[in-house]
């Protein structure tokens, strides 16, 4: 005998009316707020971030496996108590999942998890590095320039002519 789980329609009680409106959109609606959020930051990024990595190869490298990693939300968000700037960037990224060892593989420098956890405050702190897997405009922008300038300072070729 087959059983069959009984759904109670969602106008059956005013009470659960509420309940199961926000059990079905809640999802939804924390995801909204999560990236609203963050693209306040990223419409508002600050050049000066380039600043922070600036000639700091290990810094660069890091910069360069965050952006190839696979980062995600908290499938459920704590609570965002307050509206201040800082409160919500940490917001945002106590909501943030991504594996460290994965990030240390992907860097390709001999870190131990704590000593690369401790790098990547600064690039946080500094609005460096998004909670998405992206990074500052900017910062990328600068990164684009110095490997332009590696293309242009390759010797050129020898034709294998001698006068």
């Amino acid at each position: 005998m087959k059983s069959f789980h009984t759904v109670k329609p969602w106008f059956a009680s005013p009470d659960s009316t509420l309940g199961t409106i926000k059990s079905l959109l809640g999802y939804e609606m924390d995801e909204n707020l999560y990236f609203e959020k963050l693209q306040q930051f990223k419409r508002n990024e600050k050049p000066e971030a380039v600043l922070v990595i600036a000639d700091n190869q290990e810094l660069i490298k890091i910069i360069i496996a965050w952006t190839n990693l696979e980062v995600s939300r908290a499938d459920k968000l704590t609570e965002l108590a307050r509206e201040s700037e800082n409160e919500v960037w940490e917001w945002l990224w106590q909501n943030t999942r991504f594996d460290l060892a994965e990030l240390k593989a992907k860097t390709g420098v001999p870190y131990s998890e704590s000593v690369l956890d401790g790098k990547l405050k600064p690039l946080i702190g500094n609005r460096v590095i998004y909670p998405d897997g992206t990074a500052n405009s900017f910062v990328l922008r600068y990164l684009r320039e110095r490997v332009l300038k590696l293309f242009e300072a390759k010797p050129k070729r020898l034709t294998g002519k001698t006068s």
